[in-house]
């Protein structure tokens, strides 16, 4: 989505800035004239970019909804681009944010519909009745690496943007889905399933509790210990560890009150208490600084575990 400045604009603008060969115009007239010029000008801007907002996100749903996955792949590289262009001000975020109430230009469900549905188990044939009857059978092709992969980063930018996003999640087991992903997919979709993981569970009580109940920590853990696994996703591991106890740590009532006890009796203790004191890292510090650090932590965590 990039705006183009309207033609309109300009032309109004001219209105509030006379020519030095007009007369001089009393003080109180022109000012009035000039807000009124302004607050027309802001109005009409306001309706036009509301309007583009929601022409782009229906013409990227209609993608993802397709049968095929070129499409849908089109389709989400459409939404991302469409959610960057969105977080770079705070009026385009309401305006997605109150998109989303609207069920026909809501992201998440389409997402949970289509790119991440989980693959139907093969249909018994029971019945003729599809090959002589007079609506043709509808075939879906199954998502690509590439199309999942994508669909859990547009999954990730919604819920940064839009917290009832993860609402919508919750109303679709997304833990379950994204913790199949993690185990059985490859480092593509894993290493964006574990980013995803982290935006739809920050102020979510139930997608915690969820994850808790999917045994969430033993399985990141599972594959941070795997020295076969990449050593880019291993540190994506620690990243992930670093961040969901930083974002526990002193909370009263914490959803997931045994993480540090499950942390300590999967990984050690002193693999544990690392990770406890490089997860105290502030939110003080710039977000360039703060992603180095993440990054520096989320190593030691790993040289720690590869001592034993």
């Amino acid at each position: 989505m990039h705006l183009k400045k309207p033609l309109w604009s300009a032309a109004l603008k001219e209105t509030r800035e006379p020519s030095s060969e007009a007369e001089p115009q009393p003080q109180q007239p022109s000012s009035s004239m000039a807000t009124a010029v302004d607050e027309l000008v802001n109005s009409l801007n306001k309706q036009r970019l509301y309007r583009e907002v929601t022409l782009a996100l229906r013409t990227s749903l209609r993608d993802a909804r397709a049968e095929f996955s070129f499409l849908r792949l089109r389709g989400l590289r459409s939404l991302l681009n469409f959610l960057r262009s969105v977080a770079q001000s705070d009026s385009t975020i309401n305006l997605f944010c109150q998109t989303q109430s609207l069920p026909d230009l809501q992201v998440v469900p389409v997402l949970f519909q289509n790119s991440l549905k989980e693959g139907e188990e093969e249909q018994n044939v029971e019945s003729l009745s599809h090959v002589f009857g007079v609506e043709p059978m509808r075939i879906t092709s199954p998502s690509t690496d590439a199309e999942i992969a994508l669909a859990l980063r547009v999954l990730e930018g919604c819920c940064l943007l839009h917290r009832e996003s993860t609402v919508f999640a919750h109303q679709y087991k997304a833990i379950q889905v994204l913790m199949r992903i993690l185990s059985t997919r490859g480092v593509l979709e894993k290493s964006a399933c574990l980013d995803a993981l982290i935006s739809i569970m920050l102020d979510s009580s139930p997608n915690q509790l969820d994850f808790e109940a999917c045994n969430g920590i033993e399985e990141v853990t599972v594959v941070i210990r795997d020295k076969q696994v990449d050593e880019n996703l291993r540190l994506k591991c620690g990243e992930f560890m670093l961040l969901l106890i930083g974002h526990l740590n002193g909370r009263e009532r914490a959803p997931m009150p045994s993480i540090h006890e499950d942390v300590r009796r999967l990984l050690g203790e002193k693999s544990a208490s690392l990770i406890w004191a490089a997860s105290q890292f502030g939110s003080t510090v710039d977000p360039e600084q703060r992603l180095m650090a993440l990054q520096i932590q989320a190593r030691r965590v790993l040289e720690s575990l590869d001592l034993y």
